[in-house]
């Protein structure tokens, strides 16, 4: 349930801020997509400090399969969270929605094909996955901040604008707004952001021996640490 509800809000925020961002922004693009990037971190800050002491806070199926290979999360409880993401995260474009006035769902028509685009999402993805591994190791209790923070950074600096998220790639399909991706093009995001993800972790394994022993829960740690 706290995946479900985290990976919901999450996507609320990424199509909800879309859909804000460019009807005040007048066209501007920059804008929109200034104001896309800056509500995503902060809500990726706030929805990780509040969920983790119960799921960990992935809201990412590529985060779930890698802690899980290090030992973080027991492999048979990782359908259920990759489906509670799934879940959620449909959940959280229909409430965008209906905040908006849009139709429920609405298969997006955002083309985001191109040489760059692949690289982007591995790049995003590596670099999401590098700050996780690297905080975890020493201090944990900055996942919530370096995750926020980085995001919002590769929303500015990946051609792709930064999804690295397979449970949100597949959900913005079903948008029709600014933050939309068309189905055609999410399985290639999908692939890249898996492959990023596998290769920050194979990176750190061997950078830091013995991650495994120290991958507990990302938000369990990080949370232990605050209330402590």
């Amino acid at each position: 349930m706290a995946e479900a509800l985290g990976t919901a809000l999450l996507l609320a925020t990424v199509v909800g801020s879309g859909i804000m961002g460019e009807r005040l922004s007048g066209g501007n693009v920059a804008i929109a997509l200034l104001a896309n990037s800056l509500a995503t971190g902060a809500g990726l800050v706030a929805l990780i400090l509040a969920l983790g002491p119960m799921s960990g806070a992935h809201f990412n199926p590529a985060v779930t399969l890698a802690d899980a290979s290090q030992g973080g999360l027991p492999w048979s409880e990782v359908p259920l969270y990759i489906v509670a993401q799934l879940f959620g995260a449909f959940v959280g474009v229909a409430v965008a929605h209906v905040m908006f006035g849009e139709a429920i769902y609405s298969a997006s028509t955002h083309a985001r094909s191109g040489v760059g685009q692949l690289p982007s999402e591995f790049v995003a993805t590596f670099g999401l996955l590098t700050v996780i591994w690297g905080c975890v190791r020493r201090r944990p209790s900055a996942i919530p901040y370096g995750v926020g923070a980085y995001i919002t950074a590769a929303y500015w600096f990946t051609s792709s604008t930064s999804f690295a998220n397979p449970a949100v790639t597949i959900a913005r399909a079903a948008t029709n707004t600014f933050a939309g991706i068309r189905a055609v093009d999410a399985p290639a995001f999908i692939a890249a952001q898996l492959f990023g993800a596998a290769a920050a972790t194979v990176i750190f394994r061997w950078l830091i021996p013995a991650l495994p022993r120290v991958a507990d829960r990302v938000g369990d740690r990080a949370n232990t640490d605050n209330r402590s």
